[in-house]
């Protein structure tokens, strides 16, 4: 091992003192004046208390894209069996799609109406949150495009549009058009 050392010092120094070889600024130096050298402070990253910080923290709109993302998810994988229940009550039978019918117009299981069609509004909007936040997501994978500019920009366009589809689909659940 001893014999290895040597070669590599002796190629060191003959390729140094070539004509057009070049030094890096940590090969002129020992292991113990890059050791001794003050390094500056790493930045302290800390957790989030969710009763003191939340209230002031700012998220940007990508971020709030990315948790109504999995909160559209969630919304969707619990809402399945209502999910189910519309499609397979629609599609039996005139007799079950007039039950479908009347579920939304007068109410079922002790709620009204309007509950129910409160809960296919939510559903309405977290399939397409998702739909166009996964857009967002496989177009930015696609393309490689990764800056603050690009993400705020798809983000609020994300927002704006998932919130509009809403609105338009809600007005013509609740009968106004």
């Amino acid at each position: 091992m001893l014999h290895c050392n040597r070669i590599h010092m002796f190629l060191r120094v003959i390729a140094t003192q070539l004509p057009g070889s070049y030094q890096t600024s940590h090969e002129s130096q020992t292991m113990t004046e890059l050791a001794s050298k003050q390094r500056p402070k790493r930045p302290e990253f800390r957790n989030i208390n969710a009763f003191t910080d939340l209230t002031t923290y700012r998220m940007t709109p990508a971020a709030w894209v990315s948790i109504l993302h999995r909160a559209s998810g969630a919304i969707m994988f619990v809402l399945m069996p209502f999910i189910i229940w519309m499609f397979d009550t629609s599609t039996s039978s005139e007799l079950s799609f007039e039950r479908f019918k009347a579920a939304f117009n007068i109410g079922m299981l002790g709620l009204p109406g309007f509950v129910w069609k409160l809960v296919a509004l939510a559903l309405i909007w977290a399939y397409l949150h998702h739909f166009i936040a996964g857009l967002r997501h496989l177009y930015m994978d696609a393309t490689h495009t990764l800056s603050n500019e690009f993400g705020k920009s798809t983000a609020l366009i994300t927002l704006a549009s998932s919130i509009l589809l809403t609105l338009v689909l809600g007005a013509k659940l609740f009968g106004l058009y």
